[in-house]
């Protein structure tokens, strides 16, 4: 009788359905692309759009004007009064300040992508210089009465 019990309990144990193994589960989390600045705290007055932004539009506009000026005569003062020379300067600033904001606005920023000799500082430096560029190059226009590229 020993044996019969010992042993229905061996089959028991046997039968019995076993623990299974904790499964772990998978937790999947979305990352979301890191946002930027909103728009108006990307053009805020100590925001990192305005100096970047003028900075590029001087850059773009010192070498127009010299350009210009070596090409048709015209010093930067006529440029600036022509209705030609007004209606470029609005397109370039539209599409300079556009294509500087969408990347700085999805979370992008100039110095992630500075790279050799191109950065970021650089940049900005080069862009002040510009600017300090076209102030002189329109005062001495004015002072002298004179295009600053005599041809």
């Amino acid at each position: 009788m020993a044996t019969t019990v010992m042993s229905s309990f061996t089959f028991a144990a046997a039968r019995a359905p076993s623990v299974a193994p904790r499964r772990r589960t998978l937790v999947v989390r979305a990352q979301s692309k890191p946002t930027g600045p909103s728009f108006w705290d990307a053009l805020a007055f100590s925001g990192p759009a305005p100096e970047r932004i003028n900075g590029r539009l001087a850059m773009v506009g010192f070498v127009s004007a010299l350009a210009v000026e070596a090409a048709r005569g015209g010093g930067l003062l006529s440029q600036a009064e022509s209705g030609t020379g007004q209606a470029w300067f609005l397109y370039t600033a539209v599409a300079l300040s556009v294509a500087s904001l969408v990347p700085l606005l999805q979370g992008d920023s100039a110095e992630a992508r500075s790279k050799g000799a191109f950065t970021a500082d650089a940049e900005l430096w080069n862009g002040r210089l510009a600017m300090l560029g076209l102030v002189a190059l329109a005062a001495t226009e004015y002072l002298t009465g004179a295009p600053f590229v005599n041809v």
